[in-house]
């Protein structure tokens, strides 16, 4: 007999911010799921319940974005890293799996790097920070004046329909099967007052006009944690040969491309993504069970 799994609506305070965050299940170690630039926790709705039938999950709601504060100040990669750290400890988290797409990915591979002891494994997701190359659509965004007056225009009932339905088609490979509640997602959060400004300044943070210009590339073998790169093999935003590079420099990596998907899976493929996801997972528990005999062993 199976137990319906419920997921929770929380909110915590994490160094002065009101946090949003989703969770369900309870088994350690728990997985914290990171979303993108401009997104929220509702990315993880079609993939929270069925992870969490064997999992610990807390997705969050990133500061700037969703139902969490929105405070007018700089989005860089040092606030959202430092942000990741301190909401692990006001939950006492001492280890987790962390599993971040796009931005997401950034923030929990510089997690991984400055704090290896509080990471079991990383799932890094359509990731940036593998190469400067990035679709111009968005590095033109950061251009000054023009990604202000975009944001002026998104604002309005008009401008926020036609930035739902323009990410829409840069960010899935089949735009016509996009969720309705992801649509009706991105236009109320562009009428949210400083909303698109952090997602701006957390753009630029990561990207100018060149492309991305903060690559973690070269620091991938410093990650001993086992790790899986999971890429729609259609991403418009980010090219999957990224993702082939990358993996190819990790100690314990693992790579899963997913067909006919663009640049956020567990939107658009959830069945393919949760399988690659808790193939990995599995492995991971081995390594950790193996790890825990081979201590107990020791101490005997």
């Amino acid at each position: 007999m199976t137990t319906e799994t419920v997921t929770k609506e929380k909110y915590i305070d994490v160094s002065g911010l009101n946090i949003r965050y989703w969770t369900a299940g309870n088994n350690d170690p728990p997985l914290v799921l990171l979303h993108g630039v401009g997104e929220s926790v509702i990315d993880w709705s079609w993939v929270l319940p069925k992870l969490a039938t064997n999992h610990r999950v807390l997705a969050i709601d990133l500061p700037g974005s969703g139902e969490s504060d929105k405070p007018k100040r700089d989005y860089s990669l040092d606030f959202l890293t430092q942000f990741l750290a301190d909401f692990l400890k006001t939950l006492e988290i001492q280890k987790a799996v962390l599993v971040g797409n796009s931005l997401g990915g950034m923030i929990s591979m510089r997690l991984a790097l400055s704090k290896p002891e509080q990471v079991a494994a990383l799932v890094l997701v359509d990731s940036m920070g593998f190469s400067n190359i990035v679709n111009p659509i968005l590095s033109n965004l950061t251009l000054p004046v023009y990604g202000e007056l975009a944001i002026a225009w998104c604002k309005t009932s008009l401008g926020a329909t036609q930035r739902a339905l323009s990410r829409a088609v840069l960010l899935f490979a089949q735009p016509v099967k996009v969720p309705s509640q992801w649509i009706a997602e991105q236009e109320r959060m562009a009428k949210i007052p400083g909303f698109l400004e952090a997602a701006l300044s957390a753009l630029r943070a990561q990207l100018n006009l060149f492309g991305q210009h903060q690559i973690i590339l070269d620091s991938l073998p410093q990650l001993q944690m086992p790790t899986l790169i999971i890429w729609g093999i259609n991403d418009l935003v980010l090219p999957n040969n990224q993702a082939q590079n990358a993996v190819s420099r990790l100690k314990q990596g693992h790579l899963a491309l997913i067909p006919n998907c663009g640049h956020i899976p567990q939107v658009e493929c959830p069945e393919l993504f949760t399988t690659e996801l808790n193939k990995f997972l599995v492995l991971v528990n081995q390594s950790m069970n193996l790890s825990h005999a081979e201590a107990q062993r020791h101490r005997e």
